[in-house]
Protein backbone atom coordinates (compact mmCIF):
# COMPACT_ATOMS: atom_id res chain seq x y z
CA UNK A 1 0.00 0.00 0.00
CA UNK A 2 1.22 3.56 -0.65
CA UNK A 3 2.53 5.35 2.38
CA UNK A 4 0.37 8.17 3.75
CA UNK A 5 2.62 10.87 5.23
CA UNK A 6 -0.11 13.29 6.22
CA UNK A 7 -0.01 14.48 9.82
CA UNK A 8 -3.35 13.76 11.47
CA UNK A 9 -2.20 15.25 14.77
CA UNK A 10 -2.98 18.85 13.85
CA UNK A 11 -5.81 20.73 12.15
CA UNK A 12 -5.19 23.82 10.04
CA UNK A 13 -7.66 26.71 10.28
CA UNK A 14 -9.00 25.74 6.85
CA UNK A 15 -9.69 22.18 8.03
CA UNK A 16 -11.46 23.44 11.17
CA UNK A 17 -13.74 25.56 8.98
CA UNK A 18 -14.40 22.55 6.74
CA UNK A 19 -15.40 20.39 9.74
CA UNK A 20 -17.69 23.09 11.15
CA UNK A 21 -19.25 23.69 7.73
CA UNK A 22 -20.02 19.96 7.56
CA UNK A 23 -21.62 19.99 11.02
CA UNK A 24 -23.73 23.05 10.15
CA UNK A 25 -24.92 21.31 6.98
CA UNK A 26 -25.89 18.23 9.01
CA UNK A 27 -28.09 20.12 11.47
CA UNK A 28 -29.59 22.13 8.60
CA UNK A 29 -30.71 18.86 7.03
CA UNK A 30 -31.75 17.22 10.31
CA UNK A 31 -31.96 19.54 13.38
CA UNK A 32 -32.25 16.60 15.76
CA UNK A 33 -28.61 15.75 15.04
CA UNK A 34 -27.58 18.76 17.13
CA UNK A 35 -27.83 16.54 20.23
CA UNK A 36 -25.64 13.85 18.67
CA UNK A 37 -22.80 15.96 17.29
CA UNK A 38 -19.97 16.34 19.82
CA UNK A 39 -18.98 19.94 20.58
CA UNK A 40 -15.52 20.85 19.30
CA UNK A 41 -12.70 21.87 21.62
CA UNK A 42 -10.04 23.88 19.76
CA UNK A 43 -6.63 23.72 21.41
CA UNK A 44 -3.78 25.93 20.29
CA UNK A 45 -1.36 28.71 21.13
CA UNK A 46 -2.38 32.37 21.19
CA UNK A 47 -2.50 34.15 17.87
CA UNK A 48 -3.33 31.24 15.53
CA UNK A 49 -6.85 32.56 14.87
CA UNK A 50 -9.10 30.14 16.75
CA UNK A 51 -11.88 32.66 17.35
CA UNK A 52 -11.37 34.31 13.94
CA UNK A 53 -12.09 30.98 12.24
CA UNK A 54 -15.55 30.86 13.82
CA UNK A 55 -16.39 34.55 13.50
CA UNK A 56 -15.61 34.62 9.78
CA UNK A 57 -17.40 31.33 9.11
CA UNK A 58 -20.56 32.66 10.75
CA UNK A 59 -20.32 35.93 8.81
CA UNK A 60 -19.93 34.03 5.54
CA UNK A 61 -22.88 31.74 6.33
CA UNK A 62 -25.06 34.62 7.52
CA UNK A 63 -25.63 33.02 10.93
CA UNK A 64 -25.19 34.36 14.47
CA UNK A 65 -22.04 34.16 16.55
CA UNK A 66 -21.87 34.45 20.34
CA UNK A 67 -18.42 34.78 21.94
CA UNK A 68 -18.49 33.92 25.67
CA UNK A 69 -15.17 34.74 27.37
CA UNK A 70 -15.43 32.47 30.41
CA UNK A 71 -12.41 33.98 32.16
CA UNK A 72 -14.31 37.30 32.33
CA UNK A 73 -17.59 35.83 33.62
CA UNK A 74 -19.10 34.73 36.91
CA UNK A 75 -21.03 31.45 37.34
CA UNK A 76 -24.26 33.44 37.76
CA UNK A 77 -23.74 34.90 34.26
CA UNK A 78 -24.20 31.42 32.80
CA UNK A 79 -26.82 29.85 35.01
CA UNK A 80 -28.85 32.97 35.69
CA UNK A 81 -29.75 35.06 38.70
CA UNK A 82 -32.02 33.53 41.37
CA UNK A 83 -34.94 35.78 42.26
CA UNK A 84 -37.35 35.01 45.15
CA UNK A 85 -40.91 34.49 43.99
CA UNK A 86 -43.28 33.79 46.89
CA UNK A 87 -42.13 30.58 48.53
CA UNK A 88 -40.12 29.57 45.44
CA UNK A 89 -37.21 30.85 43.37
CA UNK A 90 -37.41 32.09 39.80
CA UNK A 91 -34.43 32.58 37.53
CA UNK A 92 -33.42 35.52 35.36
CA UNK A 93 -31.48 34.00 32.48
CA UNK A 94 -28.70 35.80 30.65
CA UNK A 95 -29.76 37.62 27.51
CA UNK A 96 -26.74 36.06 25.76
CA UNK A 97 -28.51 32.79 25.07
CA UNK A 98 -30.56 32.60 21.84
CA UNK A 99 -34.31 32.26 22.28
CA UNK A 100 -35.62 31.97 18.68
CA UNK A 101 -36.20 28.25 17.87
CA UNK A 102 -35.46 28.97 14.19
CA UNK A 103 -32.18 30.78 14.84
CA UNK A 104 -28.83 29.36 13.72
CA UNK A 105 -25.30 30.05 14.86
CA UNK A 106 -22.25 29.06 16.88
CA UNK A 107 -21.60 29.71 20.57
CA UNK A 108 -17.89 29.90 21.39
CA UNK A 109 -16.78 29.38 24.98
CA UNK A 110 -13.44 31.10 24.50
CA UNK A 111 -10.54 31.00 26.97
CA UNK A 112 -12.19 28.05 28.69
CA UNK A 113 -8.82 26.82 29.92
CA UNK A 114 -8.18 30.20 31.58
CA UNK A 115 -11.41 29.95 33.59
CA UNK A 116 -11.28 28.55 37.10
CA UNK A 117 -12.95 25.25 37.92
CA UNK A 118 -16.12 26.89 39.27
CA UNK A 119 -16.74 28.58 35.93
CA UNK A 120 -15.98 25.41 34.00
CA UNK A 121 -18.51 23.55 36.14
CA UNK A 122 -21.10 26.27 35.49
CA UNK A 123 -20.58 25.78 31.74
CA UNK A 124 -20.78 21.96 31.88
CA UNK A 125 -24.54 21.69 31.64
CA UNK A 126 -24.95 23.92 28.60
CA UNK A 127 -21.95 22.39 26.82
CA UNK A 128 -22.80 18.77 27.58
CA UNK A 129 -26.62 18.78 27.57
CA UNK A 130 -27.39 21.92 25.54
CA UNK A 131 -29.68 23.05 28.35
CA UNK A 132 -29.81 24.68 31.78
CA UNK A 133 -32.02 22.24 33.65
CA UNK A 134 -35.66 22.97 32.86
CA UNK A 135 -34.99 26.68 32.55
CA UNK A 136 -33.53 26.81 29.06
CA UNK A 137 -32.75 24.67 26.00
CA UNK A 138 -30.42 25.73 23.21
CA UNK A 139 -32.19 25.75 19.80
CA UNK A 140 -31.15 22.92 17.51
CA UNK A 141 -29.69 25.27 14.92
CA UNK A 142 -26.73 26.10 17.15
CA UNK A 143 -23.31 24.46 17.46
CA UNK A 144 -21.24 24.69 20.64
CA UNK A 145 -17.47 25.18 20.35
CA UNK A 146 -14.85 25.85 23.03
CA UNK A 147 -11.30 27.12 22.65
CA UNK A 148 -8.29 27.44 24.89
CA UNK A 149 -4.53 27.32 25.27
CA UNK A 150 -2.37 24.38 26.26
CA UNK A 151 -0.05 24.42 29.26
CA UNK A 152 2.99 24.46 26.95
CA UNK A 153 1.74 27.69 25.30
CA UNK A 154 2.91 29.74 28.28
CA UNK A 155 -0.62 31.04 28.79
CA UNK A 156 -3.04 30.56 31.69
CA UNK A 157 -4.30 26.99 31.34
CA UNK A 158 -6.45 25.04 33.82
CA UNK A 159 -6.95 21.32 33.44
CA UNK A 160 -10.28 19.82 32.37
CA UNK A 161 -12.22 17.34 34.41
CA UNK A 162 -12.41 13.91 32.77
CA UNK A 163 -16.21 14.28 32.45
CA UNK A 164 -15.92 17.47 30.43
CA UNK A 165 -12.92 16.36 28.38
CA UNK A 166 -14.64 13.13 27.33
CA UNK A 167 -17.65 14.96 25.87
CA UNK A 168 -15.61 17.10 23.46
CA UNK A 169 -14.09 16.31 20.10
CA UNK A 170 -10.59 17.74 20.60
CA UNK A 171 -8.74 19.43 17.72
CA UNK A 172 -5.20 20.78 17.99
CA UNK A 173 -5.08 23.90 15.81
CA UNK A 174 -1.72 24.72 14.29
CA UNK A 175 -0.54 27.92 12.62
CA UNK A 176 -0.54 27.12 8.91
CA UNK A 177 1.41 29.29 6.50
CA UNK A 178 -0.45 28.34 3.31
CA UNK A 179 -3.88 28.84 4.89
CA UNK A 180 -2.88 32.23 6.26
CA UNK A 181 -1.34 33.42 2.98
CA UNK A 182 -4.51 32.47 1.09
CA UNK A 183 -6.61 34.21 3.75
CA UNK A 184 -4.40 37.32 3.62
CA UNK A 185 -4.41 37.49 -0.18
CA UNK A 186 -8.21 37.18 -0.20
CA UNK A 187 -8.38 40.29 1.98
CA UNK A 188 -5.76 42.20 -0.02
CA UNK A 189 -3.44 42.52 2.96
CA UNK A 190 -0.13 44.21 2.26
CA UNK A 191 1.80 42.05 -0.25
CA UNK A 192 5.17 42.64 1.46
CA UNK A 193 3.98 40.74 4.54
CA UNK A 194 2.64 37.80 2.52
CA UNK A 195 5.86 37.66 0.50
CA UNK A 196 8.10 37.82 3.60
CA UNK A 197 6.49 34.97 5.54
CA UNK A 198 6.61 32.82 2.40
CA UNK A 199 10.29 33.61 2.03
CA UNK A 200 10.99 33.11 5.74
CA UNK A 201 8.43 30.58 7.00
CA UNK A 202 10.42 30.21 10.23
CA UNK A 203 9.41 33.78 11.07
CA UNK A 204 5.69 33.14 10.56
CA UNK A 205 5.07 31.71 14.03
CA UNK A 206 7.72 31.55 16.71
CA UNK A 207 7.40 31.34 20.50
CA UNK A 208 11.03 30.41 21.10
CA UNK A 209 12.08 33.76 22.55
CA UNK A 210 10.51 36.05 25.11
CA UNK A 211 6.73 36.24 24.64
CA UNK A 212 5.99 38.93 27.23
CA UNK A 213 6.15 41.45 24.39
CA UNK A 214 5.55 41.13 20.63
CA UNK A 215 6.30 37.87 18.84
CA UNK A 216 5.49 36.46 15.39
CA UNK A 217 2.09 34.84 14.92
CA UNK A 218 -0.68 34.94 12.30
CA UNK A 219 -2.44 37.56 14.43
CA UNK A 220 0.60 39.82 14.77
CA UNK A 221 1.54 39.59 11.06
CA UNK A 222 -2.04 40.54 10.19
CA UNK A 223 -1.62 43.62 12.36
CA UNK A 224 1.71 44.42 10.69
CA UNK A 225 0.00 44.29 7.28
CA UNK A 226 -2.76 46.63 8.43
CA UNK A 227 -0.24 48.95 10.07
CA UNK A 228 1.59 49.29 6.74
CA UNK A 229 -1.67 50.04 4.94
CA UNK A 230 -2.59 52.91 7.25
CA UNK A 231 0.75 54.26 8.51
CA UNK A 232 2.03 56.13 5.47
CA UNK A 233 2.33 58.99 4.72
CA UNK A 234 1.26 59.99 8.23
CA UNK A 235 4.22 58.26 9.97
CA UNK A 236 7.91 58.29 9.11
CA UNK A 237 9.93 55.14 8.55
CA UNK A 238 11.36 55.11 12.06
CA UNK A 239 7.90 55.22 13.63
CA UNK A 240 6.66 52.44 11.33
CA UNK A 241 9.70 50.32 12.26
CA UNK A 242 8.94 50.79 15.97
CA UNK A 243 5.33 49.69 15.45
CA UNK A 244 6.41 46.57 13.55
CA UNK A 245 8.95 45.70 16.23
CA UNK A 246 6.27 46.16 18.88
CA UNK A 247 4.04 43.69 17.06
CA UNK A 248 6.42 40.86 16.10
CA UNK A 249 9.51 41.48 18.22
CA UNK A 250 12.98 42.76 17.29
CA UNK A 251 14.44 39.69 15.48
CA UNK A 252 11.49 39.20 13.09
CA UNK A 253 11.08 42.96 12.58
CA UNK A 254 14.74 43.38 11.65
CA UNK A 255 14.48 40.65 9.01
CA UNK A 256 11.19 41.98 7.67
CA UNK A 257 12.43 45.56 7.35
CA UNK A 258 15.55 44.37 5.50
CA UNK A 259 13.28 42.34 3.20
CA UNK A 260 11.18 45.45 2.50
CA UNK A 261 14.28 47.46 1.56
CA UNK A 262 15.12 44.87 -1.10
CA UNK A 263 11.49 44.72 -2.22
CA UNK A 264 11.56 48.45 -2.95
CA UNK A 265 14.18 47.88 -5.63
CA UNK A 266 11.71 45.89 -7.71
CA UNK A 267 10.73 47.20 -11.14
CA UNK A 268 7.51 49.19 -11.50
CA UNK A 269 4.96 46.36 -11.39
CA UNK A 270 1.83 48.46 -12.13
CA UNK A 271 3.63 49.84 -15.20
CA UNK A 272 4.65 46.33 -16.18
CA UNK A 273 1.00 45.24 -16.01
CA UNK A 274 -0.01 48.24 -18.11
CA UNK A 275 2.57 47.28 -20.74
CA UNK A 276 4.55 50.51 -20.37
CA UNK A 277 7.51 48.79 -18.68
CA UNK A 278 9.38 45.75 -20.04
CA UNK A 279 9.05 42.42 -18.24
CA UNK A 280 11.83 42.05 -15.66
CA UNK A 281 12.03 39.04 -13.36
CA UNK A 282 14.19 39.54 -10.24
CA UNK A 283 17.09 37.16 -9.72
CA UNK A 284 17.03 37.03 -5.91
CA UNK A 285 14.62 34.58 -4.27
CA UNK A 286 13.40 37.10 -1.69
CA UNK A 287 12.64 39.61 -4.40
CA UNK A 288 10.76 36.99 -6.41
CA UNK A 289 8.44 36.35 -3.47
CA UNK A 290 7.82 40.08 -3.16
CA UNK A 291 7.41 40.35 -6.95
CA UNK A 292 4.74 37.62 -7.13
CA UNK A 293 2.74 38.96 -4.18
CA UNK A 294 2.81 42.47 -5.64
CA UNK A 295 1.92 41.16 -9.12
CA UNK A 296 -1.27 39.53 -7.81
CA UNK A 297 -2.06 42.53 -5.59
CA UNK A 298 -1.86 45.06 -8.43
CA UNK A 299 -3.63 42.92 -11.03
CA UNK A 300 -7.07 44.03 -9.82
CA UNK A 301 -6.08 47.66 -9.17
CA UNK A 302 -6.54 50.46 -11.66
CA UNK A 303 -9.18 51.44 -14.22
CA UNK A 304 -11.66 48.71 -15.19
CA UNK A 305 -11.31 49.57 -18.89
CA UNK A 306 -7.65 48.45 -18.69
CA UNK A 307 -8.43 45.17 -16.92
CA UNK A 308 -8.08 43.01 -20.05
CA UNK A 309 -4.67 44.50 -20.76
CA UNK A 310 -3.54 43.75 -17.21
CA UNK A 311 -4.79 40.14 -17.51
CA UNK A 312 -2.90 39.63 -20.76
CA UNK A 313 0.29 41.03 -19.25
CA UNK A 314 -0.20 38.97 -16.08
CA UNK A 315 -0.04 35.76 -18.10
CA UNK A 316 2.90 37.03 -20.14
CA UNK A 317 4.81 37.90 -16.98
CA UNK A 318 3.98 34.66 -15.19
CA UNK A 319 5.08 32.64 -18.22
CA UNK A 320 8.56 34.03 -17.56
CA UNK A 321 8.48 32.76 -13.95
CA UNK A 322 9.35 29.29 -12.72
CA UNK A 323 6.28 27.12 -12.05
CA UNK A 324 6.33 27.45 -8.25
CA UNK A 325 6.38 31.26 -8.36
CA UNK A 326 3.88 31.46 -11.22
CA UNK A 327 1.51 29.25 -9.20
CA UNK A 328 1.86 31.46 -6.11
CA UNK A 329 1.00 34.51 -8.18
CA UNK A 330 -2.06 32.88 -9.76
CA UNK A 331 -3.41 31.50 -6.47
CA UNK A 332 -3.09 34.93 -4.85
CA UNK A 333 -4.76 36.56 -7.84
CA UNK A 334 -7.71 34.15 -7.60
CA UNK A 335 -8.28 34.66 -3.87
CA UNK A 336 -11.02 36.90 -2.51
CA UNK A 337 -13.23 36.73 0.56
CA UNK A 338 -16.37 37.84 -1.32
CA UNK A 339 -18.06 34.95 -3.16
CA UNK A 340 -19.19 37.11 -6.08
CA UNK A 341 -15.78 38.72 -6.56
CA UNK A 342 -14.00 35.38 -6.19
CA UNK A 343 -16.23 33.89 -8.92
CA UNK A 344 -15.50 36.88 -11.16
CA UNK A 345 -11.77 36.42 -10.70
CA UNK A 346 -11.98 32.69 -11.45
CA UNK A 347 -13.96 33.44 -14.59
CA UNK A 348 -11.53 36.15 -15.72
CA UNK A 349 -8.37 34.11 -15.13
CA UNK A 350 -9.27 30.45 -15.64
CA UNK A 351 -11.36 31.16 -18.75
CA UNK A 352 -8.84 33.56 -20.26
CA UNK A 353 -7.48 32.43 -23.66
CA UNK A 354 -3.92 32.55 -22.30
CA UNK A 355 -4.67 30.19 -19.39
CA UNK A 356 -4.49 27.06 -21.55
CA UNK A 357 -0.98 27.95 -22.71
CA UNK A 358 -0.08 28.85 -19.09
CA UNK A 359 -1.14 25.37 -17.91
CA UNK A 360 1.11 23.71 -20.48
CA UNK A 361 4.06 25.29 -18.66
CA UNK A 362 2.89 25.44 -15.03
CA UNK A 363 -0.17 23.17 -14.87
CA UNK A 364 1.37 20.25 -12.96
CA UNK A 365 2.53 22.45 -10.06
CA UNK A 366 -0.75 24.36 -10.06
CA UNK A 367 -2.69 21.08 -9.93
CA UNK A 368 -0.68 19.82 -6.94
CA UNK A 369 -1.41 23.01 -5.02
CA UNK A 370 -5.14 22.73 -5.76
CA UNK A 371 -5.20 19.08 -4.69
CA UNK A 372 -3.53 19.95 -1.38
CA UNK A 373 -6.25 22.42 -0.43
CA UNK A 374 -9.00 21.11 1.92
Amino acid sequence: MPRDDRNYRYATPALVQAILTHQLALIDADPSLAHQLPPLMLWGPPGVGKSTILRELCARKGIDFIDVRLSQREPVDLRGLPVPKGDAVDWLLSSDWPRDPASRGIILFDEITAADRALQVAAYELILDRSLGKLYSLPNGWLIVAAGNRSEDRAVAQTFSSALANRFCHLDVQADLESWCAWAAARSLHPDVIAFVRFRPEAFFCMDGAVEQGWPSPRSWTRVARTLEHAQPALDEHSVALLIQGLVGAPAATEFLAFRRWARTLPDIPAMLRGTHPIEIPERADQRYAFCSALAHHLWKGPSNQQQKRLERFFQISQALSSDFATLALLDALANDDDTERERRHQALLCHPAFEHWTQTHGSVFGRHLAAQP
